[in-house]
């Protein structure tokens, strides 16, 4: 597991390791410097004309401090400052005159063409008001033209808070980051903008990261061996049975994609709920689920009642939503599984739709007014996972003022509740009370019908093998994503399906061979 900081925690974590470790900002300098120049060996070479275009700051100093390690090792180097020299950090001041004294030229900006290897280091983690002047013209000049340029910390003019172009943003096809990745270069835009992103270690101490504690997460392959072990002696009954609450009349296709993948993910049993007619289509496409319907013949209210009570009393974990409607009935079944089921709850799709139905009866109630509301009608540790568009359904709000601010939407949801949001984007943030998890798995052939059913089926399998709420759904969505990157490469992103994504489970949890062995 690694962290995505923001630009407060990554300063602090600087300045613990400069102030109390006591190691100098130069020595940082030039073990940044130094990572630069190793990436950018793998690619350039001695004929091309290399460019540090460097800002005042401390980020200009690690472009010109890479510049200076490349000239001394042959490479044909010039920098470009931009701004005030007498305005420079004094680390930034140090380099320029190293670099001097050496004979390294001093380049003006018309004569960037002429370079075909850029260092882009203009703006560090500081950035935090739009990019203008000068270094707006200079970014123009540098996306208009055919350089290949490498970033350092991060694309100068994205936010390292929130990966939002700052009204003008360098285009890299590489960056090279510093101790910790930024969280705005796994958001995007700016996670587009970094190109090919290498996170480099310099030597800031763990104490400096524990000492500021970064509040946002993301999972690496070797966290897969978070998965819960397969007993050796275990039966069907000892993984876990999962309820699937999904599917209207003739709308099969929900409850087959969530039942099959969470299967595929290691429940035990699966029982689908769902309307009659897609008895025959699903015990078709998915023989190895039990079946159970909530409009059988001569069903009433009372009847399904009872029945979806029984299914409950028997789940390990529940999902409800996926394809199941906007109608009475289904109104009806969240209703009752939200105040009756005392088993880990998904609430999904078209519920999530019902309960933004139940929260609307006050159409002037903040948005905290209605977390409040929905948190009374939930229990503690209800996972839901909306879209962006269903989200805004619940806040009440714009997709436009989510999309834009999804790290502050991620804290307005937990704020003063104990539910799990799962909030599906093309960068999924988990979040619960102080909890963040932002997934770095996935691609964009993902977004097809039925790839957020399939991730209802890997949470909830995980959840019925024990896995703790908030846990099951960060490890849900990276597994989900990972069976995506998969797929992707078997398929392509434009052939890529959701029936795809489940086929790809099996490579994937296969890598976690040490949680799968199990135990005697």
């Amino acid at each position: 597991m690694r962290y995505a900081v923001n630009s407060e925690e990554m300063k602090k974590i600087d300045d613990y390791t400069i102030r109390t470790a006591g190691i100098p900002a130069l020595e940082l300098m030039e073990r940044a410097a130094m990572e630069v120049v190793r990436v950018m060996k793998k690619r350039i070479d001695q004929p091309d004309r290399i460019l540090a275009v460097c800002g005042a700051g401390n980020n200009g100093g690690d472009g010109v401090a890479a510049g200076r390690l490349l000239y001394l090792q042959g490479y044909h180097v010039a920098i470009l400052f931009i701004g005030e020299e007498n305005k420079a950090s004094d680390s930034m001041k140090l380099q320029l005159e190293m670099a001097k004294r050496i004979g390294i030229p001093m380049e003006n900006r018309d004569r960037l063409p002429e370079y075909n290897i850029i260092i882009d280091a203009l703006f560090g983690v500081g950035l935090s008001r739009p990019v203008s002047g000068e270094y707006e013209e200079i970014i123009k000049r540098i996306n208009q033209g055919r350089h290949y340029v490498y970033s350092v910390d991060l694309p100068s003019g994205i936010s390292a808070d929130n990966g939002q172009v700052m009204k003008l943003a360098v285009k890299a096809d590489e960056t090279v980051t510093f101790g910790h990745n930024k969280l705005g270069l796994v958001l995007y835009p700016g996670a587009e903008y970094a190109g090919k992103l290498t996170v480099a270690d310099i030597g800031f101490p763990q104490a400096a990261t524990d000492q500021v504690e970064p509040g946002v997460r993301y999972y690496e392959p070797v966290d897969l061996e978070r998965l819960p072990g397969r007993r050796r002696d275990g039966h069907k009954g000892s993984f876990g049975k999962v309820l699937i609450i999904a599917g209207s009349k003739g709308m099969g296709g929900a409850a087959y994609l969530s039942g099959k993948a969470a299967y595929r993910t290691g429940a035990g049993l699966v029982k689908l709920m769902t309307s009659e007619a897609n008895r025959l289509i699903l015990q078709t496409l998915l023989p190895e689920a039990l079946f159970s319907s909530y409009d059988g013949e001569g069903a009433d209210s009372e009847e399904r009642q009872h029945k979806l009570l029984r299914e409950l009393e028997w789940a390990s974990a529940v999902v409800v939503g996926p394809g199941l409607g906007l109608t009475a009935t289904a109104k009806e079944l969240v209703e009752t599984v939200i105040n009756k089921a005392t088993v880990p709850v998904i609430i999904d799709a078209d519920a999530i739709n019902l309960l933004a139905g139940m929260l609307d009866h006050n159409q002037e109630a903040g948005i905290r007014d209605r977390w409040r509301k929905l948190a009374s009608l939930l229990k503690e540790n209800t996972i839901l996972t909306p879209h962006l568009l269903e989200l805004a359904r619940l806040m009440g709000v714009s997709v436009a003022e989510i999309s834009n601010n999804l790290v502050d939407t991620a804290n307005q949801c937990s704020y003063n509740n104990k539910l799990i949001y799962a909030i599906k984007d093309a960068r999924t943030f988990v979040v619960q009370e102080m909890k963040r998890y932002l997934n770095v798995s996935g691609n964009n052939g993902m977004a097809t019908g039925g790839s957020g059913d399939v991730l209802t089926g890997i949470i909830a399998a995980l959840m019925a093998q024990g896995m703790v709420e908030y846990e099951a759904a960060c490890l849900g969505v990276y597994i989900h994503g990972l069976a995506g990157d998969a797929a992707a490469r078997e398929k392509g992103v434009y052939s890529l399906m959701a029936s795809d994504i489940i086929d790809s489970l099996g490579d994937v949890l296969k890598k976690a061979s040490g949680a799968l062995e199990g135990t005697l």
